[in-house]
């Protein structure tokens, strides 16, 4: 039996119904409230869906069952301004569910997020050691939190105290896919820009201010879901190792290109028009987003990532095209 907290989100959900496909028992926790976030669990089967504020109990009297915990809960707003709340949710929750599978034997995988990179300054290199990740300044409260839980980590690990016997850290990058709809402003690229592609109206993005790079020019690690989530498979078979690893495609693109891809997989002539970007979010924006993945493939993960094109036509002919878009 697996618990995925978060498990209704969007990578969560996605780990949910390849764990569930796979014949395992998983219970979720998470909170759907009033939306439509029900759906993203809707095709899967779950054992339970447990309240977070609930969770503790629920480990106390079901936790014996449990073979491994996969930590996705978070709140992974970059525009969260309450810091208080990131911290208590990110890291607090974070570090009780680490300290519970430490005094338990069990596995704990958990997302971590390439957010902790801030500006790429320092480069993208998931080095675990204390003296690397200081060096690393995140640009918003999030990567902060996940870089304060990365830490503490590792610390703990340097310092031979209690720790899970297996466990890992998940740096993803930017994921696109499936179940992300109730994300609002915070979907994919793709996800947003989706009608109007399939409408054969031009795809809108932001105009670099940077003499750098040109208008859509911009570099992000898109990585397609599903390769967050064959990673997680592979972090829960026997003697998988442990360690924070980056999670992404390990090729920068750029955004004219991915919207390229989406109009052709929406079988139009790609259109792209741009506007200004909002002035708000131009001192913190990043440019350029590149995962190294030494160290994952060191680790002996082999299988490849799904290309940018593949992976987007995947995405609109399987399911933003479908009258049921969810997995």
């Amino acid at each position: 039996m697996i618990l995925v907290t978060g498990g209704a989100g969007f990578i969560g959900s996605n780990i949910v119904a390849a764990l569930a496909a796979d014949g395992r028992d998983v219970v979720v926790s998470d909170r759907l409230r009033s939306g439509d976030k029900w759906r993203n669990l809707a095709k899967s089967r779950c054992r339970e869906i447990v309240q977070p504020e609930a969770l503790a109990d629920w480990l106390e009297t079901e936790g014996d069952a449990l073979d491994a915990i996969v930590h996705m809960g978070a709140i992974s707003s970059t525009t969260e301004r309450d810091a208080d709340l990131v911290y208590e949710v990110n890291v607090r929750l974070s570090w009780s569910l680490w300290r519970w599978c430490a005094a338990h034997g069990r596995p704990f995988v958990y997302a971590s997020s390439a957010a902790t990179y801030g500006d790429g300054t320092a480069g993208f290199d998931d080095d675990a050691s204390p003296a690397a990740m200081s060096r690393l300044r995140p640009l918003n409260a999030y990567g902060w939190s996940k870089l304060v839980f990365d830490r503490r980590v590792a610390e703990c690990v340097a310092a031979g105290s209690a720790a899970p016997p297996q466990w890992a850290g998940l740096r993803f990058f930017n994921v696109y896919g499936p179940n992300e709809y109730h994300k609002g402003s915070m979907q994919s690229v793709i996800a947003q820009r989706y009608p109007a592609a399939a409408a054969g109206e031009p795809v809108v993005l932001f105009e670099s201010h940077d003499p750098r790079y040109e208008h859509g020019g911009q570099l992000r690690d898109f990585v397609y879901v599903d390769d967050c989530v064959e990673v997680v498979r592979w972090l829960l078979a026997p003697r998988a190792p442990s360690g924070i690893f980056n999670v992404g495609s390990g090729h920068a693109r750029s955004f004219a290109d991915l919207a390229r891809a989406l109009c052709v997989a929406t079988g139009h002539e790609p259109r792209i028009t741009y506007v200004p970007m909002p002035e708000a979010i131009r001192p913190n924006y990043q440019y350029f987003t590149e995962a190294r993945l030494d160290r994952l493939r060191s680790a002996g993960y082999t299988r490849a990532t799904v290309p940018l094109e593949d992976g987007v036509r995947e995405y609109v002919q399987r399911f933003l095209s479908q009258r049921d878009r969810y997995r």
